[in-house]
Order: C-alpha cells, then sequence, then structure tokens
C-alpha cells in the first residue's frame, strides 16, 4: 500500500484499526513462497491487551485446508483487510480540471499463526466469532441450537491465532481536499450510496477540524 507512508492517511490510533476489522471482518490470510504458497479468505477478530492495543487476529480454518500444514512448517503470514471504498468522480465538482481518484480504508498485517487443534480453543473461537456475528440480530442464532451436530462440525476445524508483527494501515479519506471539495465528494458518495465510505470520512474529518 503506496499510501501507507504518507503521513496524512495514517490512522490515528488503533481504535480505527480495530474499528476496520469489527465492521469488515472478511479478509484474505496469505503466505507467499514455495510450492504450498496458500491464499485463504476467512473471517477475522481482533485480540486487543489490557490497555487496549491491538495485538492478534484470531478465526479458524477447516483442517482440510492446504493453508493449515503450510502455517504449521511456516507460522509467518499476512492479513489483508479491505474496509469500505468507492470511486471519487471529477463529476461532483465544480472544478473538473481535478483528477479522479479512490477513496478507501485498509490494513495490511504481518503475523506469526499458531494453530490449535484443541478443543476448547476451537469451542471458544467458534463461539466468539459466531456471538459477535449474531449480535443485534432479532431472533439471533447461538451455537447452543445446533446440538450434538456441533461436536461433529468443530473436529473439522482449527483454530488460530495471529500474533502481529507489524501493521501497515491507510485511511484516504478525503483529507487532502479543500473543504468545498470535500463536500462535494460527500453529496456525491452519498448520492451514490456509499454511506459507510462516507460516516468514515465525516469521522476524519470532524476529528481533524476540531
Amino acid at each position: 500500500m503506496g499510501h501507507a507512508r504518507d503521513t496524512r492517511y495514517a490512522p490515528r490510533h488503533d481504535g480505527d484499526i480495530v474499528r476496520l476489522i469489527q465492521t469488515q471482518p472478511f479478509a484474505w490470510l496469505v503466505s507467499t513462497g514455495g510450492d504450498d504458497a496458500a491464499f485463504t479468505p476467512l473471517p477475522l477478530r481482533v485480540e486487543c491487551d489490557d490497555q487496549g492495543q491491538l495485538i492478534a487476529l484470531r478465526g479458524h480454518l477447516a483442517r482440510r485446508n492446504p493453508h493449515v500444514a503450510r502455517l504449521r512448517r511456516d507460522p509467518l503470514a499476512h492479513a489483508l483487510v479491505i474496509g469500505p471504498h468507492a470511486y471519487v468522480s471529477p463529476s461532483w465538482l465544480d472544478d473538473r480540471t481535478q483528477a479522479p481518484s479512490w477513496n478507501y480504508a485498509a490494513a495490511a498485517f504481518t503475523l506469526e499463526v499458531a494453530c490449535s487443534d484443541r478443543e476448547a480453543d476451537i469451542a471458544d473461537e467458534l463461539d466468539a466469532l459466531v456471538t459477535s456475528m449474531e449480535a443485534g440480530r432479532p431472533n439471533a442464532w447461538s451455537m447452543q441450537e445446533m446440538g450434538e451436530r456441533y461436536a461433529r462440525l468443530a473436529t473439522g476445524v482449527t483454530a488460530i491465532r495471529g500474533h502481529i508483527v507489524a501493521t501497515r494501515a491507510t485511511f484516504k479519506l478525503g483529507q487532502d481536499e479543500a473543504p468545498h471539495d470535500f463536500a462535494q465528494l460527500l453529496a456525491g458518495l452519498t448520492r451514490g450510496g456509499e454511506h459507510a465510505l462516507v460516516d468514515w470520512m465525516r469521522d476524519f474529518a470532524a476529528d481533524r477540524d476540531a
């Protein structure tokens, strides 16, 4: 991510990255190099320490997925998260000499991944994921409703914990736009239904202008 080196687009704090993953948990887990390179899309959860600092990403893989064997051989991996994003059109601006762009939030993590087949670790991971995804839903579902079927399915799962070695995150949300242009871009994105991206842009702008 080239913009990750531009401090204008840096996260303000760990909370921005945590929010990004919590609102967009589906990510790519990537292990590169060698004949067994592996790329798996999966939901991830955040783990924070007592001070609220992001320290790990958690998830699970099917045991039959070759990615598990790769991680056991080489635990170094990367997680790639893409949040809200949208094309930014100069057609929304009074100044039509402006160039088009793309606004987005994204993060890339370097991880040291540990795999666990322990029954307790798998149960904790699956229950935590379901609880977070079902939160706020009418007639929310719980793991206990699976009954005996849960035990059979859980034997096919491996829990993973990726200790975060490095993080690169970009929140390119119009920080370089003049106020008049920024307002017009917000209006254009809103008309296009890009409400999640607009919310992020407004949030960062409010903090910048405070």
